[in-house]
């Protein structure tokens, strides 16, 4: 299994990737969308403190 930090990147990049895709399709509004999941991983890079990582260690199975 990838570590966690992996797959918060995966995440933050299909995000980017499918805000992007529905703005060109849909409305430009969901570049907002975008605009977030950046500042979130911005905010992140400098206080160390990311939503989703909580969400995926509590999501975890546990070692025995």
């Amino acid at each position: 299994m990838k570590s966690i930090h992996h797959q918060i990147r995966a995440f933050a990049g299909f995000f980017i990737l499918i805000s992007l895709t529905l703005s060109q399709l849909h409305s430009p509004y969901w570049l907002w969308f975008t605009a977030f999941v950046g500042a979130n991983l911005l905010q992140s890079s400098m206080t160390d403190f990311c939503p989703l990582e909580i969400v995926l260690r509590k999501l975890q199975p546990k070692k025995s």
